[in-house]
């Protein structure tokens, strides 16, 4: 009896309004955060608009530290037509990158502080260590699937929302 009087006590606080409150804030925020199964990194929507309205969404993981943005996409073999890789910097800069231990061919978008596509280093060779440079002082890479961005007209200018 004092055994099952325990477990009642113990279950208590799990249902008022606080505990309740906090078990739900705690499911929609692992409902909005969602993680990359290969990577570990977090994964974001992320939306891209050309200058002639069209839209496309997209899954982007989040690369935010050094160490995370130093191994990028190396040695992944595969990335969905829809996915991608973000490398948000905190302040704008010249930026360059290169595709050093990268099997995957790539696309590398630029992105300026206004958000806009900067410029677009289509198909990437795997593997290369040339530098990659924007065309001006960026905020932001993402890196898509070798050609992905010609599929879907993207082009300087087009607007990118995360």
């Amino acid at each position: 009896m004092r055994a099952l009087l325990l477990a009642i006590l113990i279950l208590v606080p799990a249902c008022s309004p606080q505990a309740a409150g906090g078990a739900t804030s705690s499911a929609a925020a692992t409902a909005t955060t969602a993680v990359h199964p290969t990577s570990g990194l977090e994964v974001i929507p992320l939306k891209i608009t050309t200058p002639t309205g069209k839209a496309h969404a997209f899954r982007a993981e989040v690369a935010r530290t050094p160490q995370e943005q130093a191994k990028g996409l190396m040695f992944r073999t595969e990335m969905g037509a829809d996915e991608g890789m973000l490398f948000p910097y905190a302040r704008p800069q010249l930026l360059s990158f290169w595709m050093k231990n990268t099997v995957l061919s790539l696309d590398l978008i630029f992105i300026g502080e206004d958000r806009r596509i900067i410029n677009i280093a289509a198909n990437a060779t795997p593997y290369s260590e040339t530098p990659i440079p924007s065309d001006g002082p960026g905020i932001a890479v993402l890196e898509l699937n070798g050609g992905r961005a010609a599929q879907l007209g993207l082009v300087p200018g087009s607007k990118v929302e995360w």
